[in-house]
């Protein structure tokens, strides 16, 4: 799987400090996996879900969401939005127009 882009995902990261190497392990676990679906997805991450046009991932036990959207036949992942839980739940994130 290809991450679309890795450096965008570090630097909205890079906010949170308590998750830098999390986020580093993240970009390397999506560019070694072969995900063809959602199930797929849940075998690395149990919580992924569907949520509009992206995948949504738990980071650190629930306190982050990374939002992607992932193309499995191209084996593309697009680095959307990381966004603390609280900013997840305002659902600003939403109004992407990609999201429906």
């Amino acid at each position: 799987m290809h991450l679309i882009s890795a450096r965008r995902v570090k630097q909205a990261a890079a906010k949170y400090p308590d998750v830098d190497r999390i986020i580093k392990d993240f970009c390397k676990k999506v560019e070694q996996a072969e995900w063809e679906n959602l199930i797929d997805v849940q075998q690395d991450y149990r919580d992924a879900e569907s949520v509009g046009n992206f995948t949504v991932i738990n980071i650190k036990g629930n306190k982050y969401r990374m939002i992607l959207s992932i193309e499995y036949q191209e084996q593309i992942a697009y680095f959307k939005y990381f966004l603390s839980h609280a900013d997840y739940d305002k659902d600003d994130w939403k109004n992407d127009s990609y999201f429906r």
